[in-house]
């Protein structure tokens, strides 16, 4: 690109700063989208710390080829659409998943997790990860199990001395 406009290096530097400090980004091609039907995606995607946008393809390639991540380039044609993400990614991968159910004209193409490039059955896999609250559940769980068998065995033992000693004293009353 010799010499280019002033408002597409801006957009260019927008992108790769969006693509360098988000958790992911989600490619998906919104090709027959209404408006109403873009509006109601981004609020969705806002509320699990999403952004959804659309750029120009020639100006989000050169973005992610700033950004160190060439195996976006081959997503970015058509009508693309990305999504950054800041927050869960999980929950983001499965709004959109549940957006492109509802509406089979949004076709999820893949994305970057990081600096590793995911395919469309990536972001599928994601979307089928539990809630990051459920996932801290769980984690607290596993934790949590050993601990509290070692306390219940930790209390079995003057328990059951305290029985014995008991036993042993009934016996020598009783005779």
């Amino acid at each position: 690109m010799e010499n280019p406009r002033q408002e597409k290096v801006a957009v260019v530097t927008e992108v790769r700063k969006k693509l360098e400090a988000s958790n992911a980004a989600i490619i998906t091609e919104y090709r027959g989208l209404s408006v109403g039907a873009l509006a109601q995606l981004r609020r969705t995607l806002r509320q699990s710390g999403a952004e959804y946008k659309v750029y120009k393809n020639t100006l989000a390639r050169f973005a992610a080829r700033d950004a160190k991540m060439d195996g976006l380039e081959e997503l970015l044609t058509g009508p693309t659409g990305i999504t950054f993400v800041n927050g869960d990614v999980a929950a983001a991968a499965k709004a959109l998943r549940d957006a492109a159910k509802a509406n089979p004209l949004l076709v999820i193409k893949g994305g970057s997790l990081g600096n590793k490039v995911l395919s469309a059955k990536d972001v599928e896999a994601l979307a089928d990860l539990p809630s990051r609250e459920v996932l801290l559940a769980q984690f607290a769980g596993a934790l949590q199990a050993p601990l509290v068998k070692t306390a219940g065995l930790l209390q079995a033992l003057p328990r059951n001395f305290a029985h014995g000693l008991k036993a042993l004293i009934d016996q020598q009353e009783a005779a």
